[in-house]
């Protein structure tokens, strides 16, 4: 089943348009969702010109303020975003600004920074603590050696150590894996979860040698225990500017991508997130989640994310526009200053936090009457869908009704 539309498509080729940057340089924006697509809206509007590398489902791909890069037919990914970015197909586009937007374009730039660096502008960008960051392994181990507080969590390479762990281990549990973009590719989903040792024995019986993979202990508690810390870390170290904001439900719920936030003011996270940070040496743009434990009231390290997040149309609503702030970086060396937020703004994605609720509500957990009140709020902003952009809101909705009608054809 085909879930492009050919008469919607709109693909251009970099040979046949060529752009000349002697202007204002234009922006690669590689990989993500829907933030990729703020990406690519913030800088339109400030009339950069933007290039997309991304996958063909991706919502900037339809998007009026991007350009999209075809590779001649070639299949998207890292690999062939490689070869485009350090072959002769993108010459015309030497000296543009790169920002990766994921996981797997955080890889991109470990493995080839050097490499990347002669050809194109880039941020600061320090390869072993992005790697760090992106190892959840890495980052757990980091976080152990500075003293923030974490989940209980253990290395297993086979079916025997975990067997060796059976009397230490503590359910329920994240069968987690160290690469989290990887594992959403093959099996959909950031992790397995299992409620006791058997079910544990079941899940590993999924894996293959492909996928390395941790076990942590689950935070009890709902979504709503999550929060999070935004800054940007210069060269000396120093983070000039600290946001923080919560979750209030993702989809699936407990293990899915949040569809609903709301900004707050979280001075508890300054200290942890600034001594994880420090402690692998990281620099640019930096991310880091937590969770509230009820047994001990203690914030404990779920993830980190070394780059923009999916959840920046709500940072750009409250006035921290990163994605310009970033181009004013690298292409202007200065650094704009951005004023504090306002509390209780919203970010929401109505479709998966209305199957959100369904979930909850048939488990007893949200009733009809406080989903409808939690909703019920001012200063809401929609994570796709924008009147001066609608075709990525229309197009990402195609593509999950097509990938949903796939699955149940065939079973």
């Amino acid at each position: 089943m085909s879930v492009v539309p050919p008469t919607v498509s709109k693909e251009i080729s970099p040979a046949e348009t060529p752009y000349s940057i002697s202007e204002r340089p234009p922006v690669i924006v590689i990989g993500g969702g829907a933030n990729a697509l703020s990406i690519a809206r913030s800088l339109g509007r400030a009339g950069i010109q933007v290039w997309a590398l991304n996958y063909d489902y991706s919502p900037v791909r339809y998007s009026r303020f991007a350009q999209w890069l075809s590779l001649a037919g070639k299949s998207q990914g890292k690999s062939a975003w490689a070869d485009f970015l350090l072959g002769s197909s993108s010459d015309h586009l030497k000296g543009s600004v790169i920002i990766p937007a994921s996981d797997d374009a955080l890889e991109l730039l470990i493995e080839h920074y050097t490499k990347l660096k002669r050809r194109f502008r880039l941020d600061l960008f320090v390869p072993d603590a992005h790697a760090s960051m992106l190892n959840k392994l890495k980052t757990y181990q980091a976080a152990t050696r500075c003293g923030v507080p974490t989940p209980k969590f253990w290395l297993v390479d086979s079916i025997s150590s975990v067997t060796k762990l059976r009397e230490e281990l503590v359910f329920p549990l994240l069968v987690k894996p160290l690469y989290s973009h990887r594992f959403v590719a093959t099996f959909g989903v950031k992790f397995l979860v299992a409620e006791n040792f058997e079910q544990l024995m079941s899940a590993w019986e999924k894996l293959d040698e492909e996928h390395e993979v941790m076990l942590v202990e689950k935070i009890p508690g709902p979504d709503g225990q999550l929060c999070s810390y935004y800054t940007y870390i210069d060269d000396n170290g120093k983070h000039l500017f600290q946001f923080t904001k919560r979750i209030i439900r993702r989809f699936p719920p407990e293990m899915g991508v949040a569809c609903r936030h709301v900004t707050d003011h979280i001075p508890e996270l300054v200290e942890p997130a600034t001594k994880l940070f420090a402690e692998v040496g990281l620099r640019g743009l930096a991310n880091v989640e937590f969770k509230l434990d009820p047994r001990d009231g203690m914030l404990k390290l779920i993830e980190c994310n070394a780059r923009i997040t999916a959840a920046n149309i709500l940072l750009d609503r409250c006035g921290y526009d990163l994605a310009y702030f970033l181009y004013q970086r690298v292409c202007e060396g200065d650094t704009p200053r951005f004023r504090d937020y306002q509390d209780d703004v919203y970010l929401w994605n109505p479709v998966d936090d209305l199957r959100a609720f369904l979930q909850l509500r048939s488990r007893g957990e949200l009733s009809l009457g406080d989903w409808i009140s939690s909703i019920s709020k001012t200063n809401v902003t929609l994570q796709i869908f924008h009147w001066s952009d609608p075709l990525p809101s229309w197009m990402n909705t195609w593509h999950r009704l097509c990938r949903a009608l796939t699955r149940k054809v065939h079973g």
